[in-house]
């Protein structure tokens, strides 16, 4: 067994003191040789060297090189699991605190001065390119129109969780090429190289009952009934034929508008909901297929919802589908058509739009009102002149200039238009490294690239005028200056983008898709419920930023953002009608109870007392993003919470351990399986940590529903029996053994339910700010938190304090920070 060595590690202090004074040297060597390298001897080195090392974790391997990343990453590890009294183990000899502060404080040097030293000379966060959010949304800003070209880039690459991590944001040559054919597409649009045909409106009706007048579908006399004037639908049966509107189809690619008039026939005083796709519905069933959005119109009284969406191909339509009705017969008619329907009057269409403006905004800005026909070269120099300061988001030197005016001008001069010699200047900024790359010098940044930074941070875009002008003024600097705008972003409708991109990687809610429920296990799911859970966890992020609430409301609250669906899902009844809570009309549904709130939209709403409801850990995005299709498991959960919510993370699984399957017939409890798993030391070791975290949640299933008891599959005999009654009512699964979410964390204390587990976590809240602190270092300046930023970490901590943690607060202090002032 090798055991490590003195001399080893004053060779290596003395390699990592060598930049200040020798003296220092020597001071700081001998420290660490005569305390470090004896504790670790001592304490650690029985079970963590050799070929048999535990956890294959080598202390003999930290000595080699303190210079190298993964070094400095194994010596983070040593720090913090002595620091959380983890290591040694508590059934080993321990040393006293003295000794261990000790030592935690030499190796706490160390790695900061290496830290600093680093910053100092290189910077803390690299150079990195434009994401593919953020290249299309400053293509459409800079370009002053409406560009959609994420679908032509490769995926980025994404690390700490983040899509705009340096390190995760390298450039190939694959990923250069793709990125000429986006600009080329985003010039043709900017530059309105084809004019688009004209606008037009069309209206479809069912005054006429030819087969050549009606827009729907002609497969639908069973669902649906013809009225005077209008159809009236019954069933909202995803697996019918779509209501594709068949008369019409897109001329070209493009923006269009669709108008459809219609009410709640038969609804019982109720609203009637449908949705909108966008995409091609005949002979293939549902190509490009995309949700334009859910509206509802009241009963009896005709509405018109309008709606834009982009129609990606040449033949694609529009699609009407409606929601909660339920799916029934009427071959017999009005006399057995009693229940709800969609009455629909008409559908307009119009587009595709900006046909009728010419020349588009874009082509007037570009060309600043000079007539290409006329134009000089001097034109063309002073195009260019005006276009590059604003895509590369800083002032450029004429030199700087030069080399893409030549461009331009060579091919002027050899024969090509006015346009085509502008559009080469254009494309050569546009994939150049100071347009594709976020870069700067080490230490402080200047106006500009603070501009950049704050951005890109909050809008996930270019910096806007008043951004500019505030850098060319050095106002930035001024921390009351930058306050006043980081609070101007914030309220302006762009910070949607950093609602929307932030809460979604942190969260995990980019994941949404990536199953889908078990029909048998969980039939209740639809489209409708997953939009709405979506809806729920961002409205909830944006409600506390907005109002500065504290982070700690994402652990729990007493209120949650709610719309019919999510209140009808999470059984937040009525028990008094006037109580309900009202955005709109209720739609109508096969709900019986009514929900607590009306509606689609979300909304605040003060959650009534044991709803089970509060925070992310009870919100159905977060508890479907945290399971997979058929069922829960403590340990996705419990690694997510830890990971997302507690900024604990653990590491992978040993590659011989086997992944535990939950026994979805109902034979084995998940219980039993992780307490002989928990038996295991190998396995004790992270388990401990994880399943309690994953037990407070197992109340809940994989699509957010609360339950006392599993749901397991029927047998398969009366799964037969079942399917061959086509009776649609039955329950293809049955109740299973009851839950148990009851545990203790790691330092003892027990829960008995979620209720119980966030009172728990709250008493320490520290770790929870700091985890969304780290977090959002890690978002707003694109590079990972390191060792050596921990004591900024622990500042911005100090300033939130000072607000109760709240959001908006916090923001204010990580913008305020060394961290993200500096690169």
């Amino acid at each position: 067994m090798h055991v490590v060595g003195q001399p080893q590690f004053v060779a290596i202090c003395l390699m990592l003191s060598s930049v200040g004074s020798v003296n220092a040297a020597d001071t700081t060597a001998n420290k660490f040789a005569e305390s470090v390298a004896p504790f670790l001897d001592t304490h650690c080195a029985a079970c963590h060297s050799g070929e048999e090392s535990e956890a294959k974790f080598h202390i003999d391997a930290l000595v080699q090189d303190f210079e190298k990343p993964e070094s400095i990453s194994s010596w983070v590890k040593v720090f913090d699991r002595v620091a959380a009294g983890e290591m040694p183990p508590k059934d080993e000899t321990r040393p006293n605190e003295d000794e261990i502060a000790k030592v935690l404080n030499l190796i706490k040097i160390e790695l900061t001065t290496v830290g600093h030293l680093r910053h100092a000379s290189q910077g803390r966060a690299q150079r990195r390119r434009l994401n593919r959010i953020e290249f299309e949304n400053t293509l459409s800003d800079l370009l002053h129109t409406d560009i959609r070209v994420t679908a032509l880039l490769p995926e980025d690459g994404t690390s700490h969780g983040f899509s705009n991590v340096d390190e995760a944001l390298t450039i190939s040559g694959v990923q250069m090429e793709k990125y000429l054919e986006a600009v080329d597409a985003a010039l043709d649009t900017a530059l309105a190289v084809i004019r688009p045909p004209e606008s037009k409106l069309k209206r479809f009706t069912y005054v006429k009952v030819d087969k050549n007048s009606a827009p729907f579908e002609r497969k639908r006399t069973e669902v649906s009934i013809k009225l005077a004037d209008s159809v009236a639908i019954f069933s909202s049966n995803p697996k019918e034929p779509p209501w594709g509107v068949r008369e019409f189809s897109a001329p070209v690619p493009g923006r269009y508008r669709i108008r459809v008039k219609a009410n709640g026939f038969q609804s019982q005083g109720q609203n009637v909901a449908f949705s909108i796709y966008s995409g091609f519905f005949f002979l293939m069933k549902g190509a490009n297929k995309q949700l334009v959005g859910y509206y509802s119109v009241p009963p009896d009284n005709p509405t018109i919802i309008e709606a834009e969406a982009n129609l990606l191909a040449v033949r694609d339509s529009f699609q009407i589908v409606p929601y909660g009705l339920p799916g029934r017969s009427v071959k017999g008619g009005m006399k057995e058509s009693n229940g709800p329907a969609l009455e629909v009057h008409w559908i307009e269409i119009e587009g595709p739009l900006g046909g009728d403006r010419w020349p588009p905004e874009s082509r007037t800005k570009l060309l600043r009102n000079i007539d290409p026909h006329t134009a000089t070269q001097a034109d063309l120099e002073r195009l260019l002149t005006d276009f590059a300061p604003r895509a590369f988001r800083e002032p450029i030197q004429a030199d700087e200039l030069e080399p893409y005016i030549a461009l331009a001008s060579a091919q002027l001069n050899s024969g090509a238009t006015f346009e085509q010699a502008l559009r080469s200047g254009l494309k050569a900024i546009l994939v150049s490294p100071r347009f594709l790359m976020l870069d700067s010098q080490p230490g402080r940044l200047d106006g500009y690239a603070l501009a950049s930074r704050l951005s890109y941070f909050l809008w996930s875009t270019m910096p806007d005028t008043q951004l500019i002008e505030a850098a060319a003024s050095g106002k930035l600097a001024n921390p009351d200056a930058l306050q006043q705008q980081v609070e101007r972003m914030l309220d302006d409708p762009k910070a949607q983008a950093f609602i929307k991109n932030f809460s979604s990687q942190w969260l995990a809610l980019n994941q949404i898709d990536a199953t889908t429920p078990d029909e048998l296990l969980y039939p209740e799911f639809d489209e409708l419920l997953q939009v709405s859970m979506l809806r729920e966890t961002q409205a909830f992020f944006e409600e506390i930023l907005r109002n500065d609430l504290s982070v700690l409301s994402f652990i729990d609250s007493d209120w949650g953002m709610l719309n019919q669906r999510l209140a009808a899902h999470y059984q937040l009844v009525a028990s008094d009608p006037s109580k309900i809570v009202h955005a709109e009309a209720r739609y109508s549904t096969t709900n019986q109870a009514p929900p607590l709130v009306a509606g689609l939209d979300v909304q605040r709403v003060v959650l009534p007392p044991n709803s089970h409801r509060g925070g992310l850990l009870a919100q159905g995005a977060i508890l479907k993003v945290s399971a997979n299709g058929t069922t829960t498991s403590p340990v996705v959960r419990g690694v997510w919470m830890l990971e997302r919510l507690l900024g604990a993370p653990v590491p992978p699984p040993p590659m011989n351990v086997a992944a535990i399957e939950p026994d979805i017939r109902g034979a084995t409890t998940i219980r039993e399986i992780l307490d002989k798993h928990r038996a295991a030391d190998q396995c004790a070791v992270c388990h401990n940590k994880i399943d309690p975290t994953g037990y407070a949640m197992e109340n809940y299933d994989v699509i957010g529903g609360f339950r006392d008891r599993y749901r397991v599959v029927v047998s398969d005999e009366k799964l037969a029996e079942i399917n061959a009654s086509k009776n649609k009512k039955l329950n293809r699964f049955k109740p299973g053994s009851m839950v148990d979410s009851s545990d203790k964390l790691p330092t003892g204390e027990a829960f008995g339910n979620l209720e119980d587990f966030k009172r728990l976590i709250l008493e320490r809240p520290e770790p929870i700010v700091r985890n969304v602190i780290e977090r959002m270092l890690t978002y707003s300046t694109g590079h990972a938190i390191e060792f050596a930023d921990r004591e900024n970490v622990s500042a911005i901590l100090k300033v939130a304090s000072k607000s109760n943690y709240g959001l908006r607060s916090l923001i204010h202090a990580i913008v305020q920070n060394e961290i993200f002032l500096s690169k």
